[in-house]
């Protein structure tokens, strides 16, 4: 157990508890035995987020678990405190969800109701979205927008995509194109398109079954945006499924089942969603298995932009 693993569980009244380490990428979190009760500690990677961006998340975590989504939940601290600084590092605790991952990225879907599952998603989305909308945010909230600037503006909020270094010339072109035919358009739809809080990474990984409930997690992404962004991004991770068109229905009938939203621009957001794989992996390509993530965001981009820049006729 680390220095700050122990401070951490004196900071929370748990000293002396079993904690093990369970995940470790941008956060490494331990799960927490005390008591009866189980807990997910956080270590936040020192440096990715600010305190106030952190304490924001978990404000909104709070809202959220109140409004009643079974999300992760923060415990206060004995100082009554969500967030924490212990030994140099950013902590937090947060209720420890049981259950397991809906599936994992790259893989077939395993779920034995497949379209049960996407229309289930789809539903907690648009409870998510709705009690976000009914929040009040408190004074001093800060948390990265993936608006048109945060898309694909000068700095996106994950990395600048068309400047991948694994980029061949005409991929290149493509995504510069894409992003100018794209940035043209959101310009036109800002303002008229359903924008607020997301998650902003509801992949299978991040949707935890326990029965019949479904529970989000890992809002470490989360920010304000547009909506179709929530749905773009389960829809990208599900698209090489040979069920495709019968989950994406599934998904888009259940948001609409808890919450109206225009979808005329889905597919849009779709490509953009690929788009920031592409720009997030620049900073990752010494990773274990970077290199071949990197050509299929690359390949799955590629594919998405030419189908969007043909759709309005145009030749990068």
């Amino acid at each position: 157990m680390t220095a700050a693993v122990e401070k951490s569980l004196a900071l929370w009244g748990m000293e002396g508890a079993a904690a093990r380490l369970i995940a470790t990428r941008e956060n490494q979190v331990y799960r927490v035995d005390h008591g009866s009760r189980s807990y997910a500690l956080r270590l936040h990677r020192p440096g990715y987020r600010t305190d106030a961006e952190l304490w924001s998340e978990l404000q909104w975590m709070n809202a959220a678990a109140e409004g009643g989504l079974n999300v992760p939940a923060p415990i206060p601290s004995a100082s009554g405190d969500f967030l924490h600084v212990a030994g140099g590092v950013q902590v937090d605790v947060l209720t420890w969800l049981s259950g397991a991952p809906v599936g994992k990225t790259g893989e077939d879907l395993a779920a034995a109701d497949r379209a049960g599952l996407l229309h289930g998603i789809g539903r907690e989305m648009a409870r998510l979205h709705a009690v976000s909308d009914r929040w009040t945010p408190p004074e001093g909230f800060s948390r990265w927008s993936w608006d048109r600037d945060g898309l694909l503006g000068e700095n996106p909020v994950w990395g600048r995509f068309w400047e991948n270094p694994s980029l061949t010339a005409e991929d290149r072109a493509l995504f510069l194109a894409l992003r100018r035919e794209a940035g043209a358009e959101l310009q036109q739809l800002e303002g008229k398109l359903d924008y607020g809080l997301i998650h902003a990474d509801l992949v299978r990984e991040n949707v935890m079954a326990d029965g019949d409930k479904l529970q989000l997690i890992d809002f470490d992404d989360s920010g304000f945006g547009f909506r179709l962004f929530d749905l773009a991004t389960t829809l990208l991770k599900n698209m090489r499924e040979a069920d495709y068109p019968a989950l994406r229905g599934a998904l888009i009938a259940g948001y609409l089942s808890e919450r109206a939203i225009d979808l005329a621009a889905l597919d849009l957001f779709i490509v953009l969603r690929s788009a920031t794989y592409a720009g997030w992996i620049i900073t990752r390509m010494d990773e274990p298995g970077a290199a071949d993530r990197n050509q299929r965001f690359i390949r799955s981009t590629r594919t998405l932009a030419q189908e969007y820049l043909a759709r309005k006729g145009i030749q990068p």
